[in-house]
């Protein structure tokens, strides 16, 4: 599967800038969402080849909302990359399985970041 168009969840402006900068100069199609509501109408519009997940976010956490994509049939085969401030080894092992299919700590690394995309398409 090539991956082209990410879905960046994030309830940060800044970070949401950061990242639809650094993957649309490396070719990806970008679409934010700043929370649970937004990112299921984002999906529901355009469905992503990749979803990059923010943890901390009002309303649905980014746990939440990993567990509710993966566990749906028409979305279930999207992977989702988590990008968060939660560093803790037990985040990220409780963040895959939620379904999470990598982990990746802020601030993101992009070098990072972008072989963990590659490594997924």
């Amino acid at each position: 599967m090539t991956i082209r168009k990410v879905l960046v969840v994030d309830d940060s402006k800044t970070e949401l800038m950061f990242m639809t900068d650094l993957l649309q100069k490396n070719g990806y199609a970008v679409r934010t969402a700043e929370n649970a509501e937004d990112a299921f109408r984002r999906l529901a519009e355009d469905k992503p080849d990749l979803i990059l997940m923010d943890v901390v976010m009002p309303g649905q956490n980014g746990f939440q909302l990993t567990r509710a994509i993966t566990r749906d049939p028409l979305y279930a085969d999207v992977p989702i990359i988590m990008c968060t401030s939660k560093n803790q080894e037990t985040d990220r092992v409780w963040g895959m399985r939620q379904g999470a299919r990598d982990y990746i700590t802020k601030p993101v690394d992009a070098d990072e970041l972008l072989t963990k995309i590659k490594a997924l398409g």
